[in-house]
């Protein structure tokens, strides 16, 4: 294949739509995020991973794999939960089975700050698709995303 390959250039436009379609929707969210609850869609995002969590095997995430379900890097993301447990909204405590490893959980303020922002981000994100729907390159995407919605499960451990 070559770089002028219509496979490349459709495959390239392809990206670049959803990449537009992702900008726009975490904007979207971001923007609401931030007006209502002063939470940066990253920090939503990890209050939601966390309250996940479950006691029992496999039920406390590793730092990697908080990481990988908020699409940071690993000291983006300790800063990030540095910055949530400064405001009251996660705990870390040593893991009682192996002291070299941090378990971080969701506080009870953190736990109702997200039940009160999860109105605001569902709609953020209905009003960012319907937005979206509306452009003829996006329209297809935003059909699939809302085809392939699934209920969010807790992350398998690495």
């Amino acid at each position: 294949m070559t770089a002028t390959d219509p496979a490349l250039t459709a495959l390239a436009q392809g990206w670049c739509a959803l990449s537009l379609l992702h900008g726009r929707i975490e904007a979207h969210i971001e923007r609401a995020l931030q007006a209502e609850h002063d939470l940066s869609v990253r920090e939503y995002s990890l209050l939601d991973v966390l309250s996940r969590q479950h006691d029992g095997e496999g039920g406390h995430l590793q730092m990697k794999q908080v990481a990988d379900a908020v699409v940071l890097s690993q000291s983006a993301t300790t800063r990030l939960v540095t910055r949530l447990e400064d405001r009251g909204l996660l705990s870390r405590y040593l893991c009682p089975t192996d002291r070299r490893g941090i378990y971080t959980n969701v506080s009870e303020a953190g736990l109702q700050l997200l039940d009160e922002a999860r109105p605001t981000n569902d709609a953020a994100l209905r009003e960012a698709l319907d937005e979206a729907a509306k452009n003829p390159e996006l329209a297809p995407l935003v059909r699939v995303v809302e085809s392939a919605s699934v209920p969010v499960q807790p992350l398998a451990p690495a």
